[in-house]
């Protein structure tokens, strides 16, 4: 277990912000912490959405079990945190 800053670009935010979040979370973990800077402040709430993580550009998003330290993501990489159906 070890702190991990990611940068969260999240959907219809026009601030990205450094998010600590830990080595051992899983991509549902580290999203619920991208949105409880953003959900409520400057993003509206979307009921019946999750929210799922990839890396800037990619077109694909990572398992929602996977842990961070499973990945290929980088400490003060930039994370797109996008509203998607469950």
């Amino acid at each position: 277990m070890a702190l991990f800053p990611v940068i969260s670009n999240f959907q219809y935010d026009f601030v990205l912000q450094l998010v600590p979040v830990d080595s051992e979370n899983t991509m549902d973990e580290v999203a619920a912490a991208a949105a409880y800077h953003s959900v409520g402040r400057r993003v509206a709430p979307q009921p019946g959405k999750v929210v799922r993580v990839r890396r800037q550009g990619a077109t694909s998003f990572y398992p929602r079990t996977a842990k961070l330290s499973e990945t290929d993501i980088k400490p003060m990489e930039s994370l797109e945190f996008i509203f998607c159906d469950s």
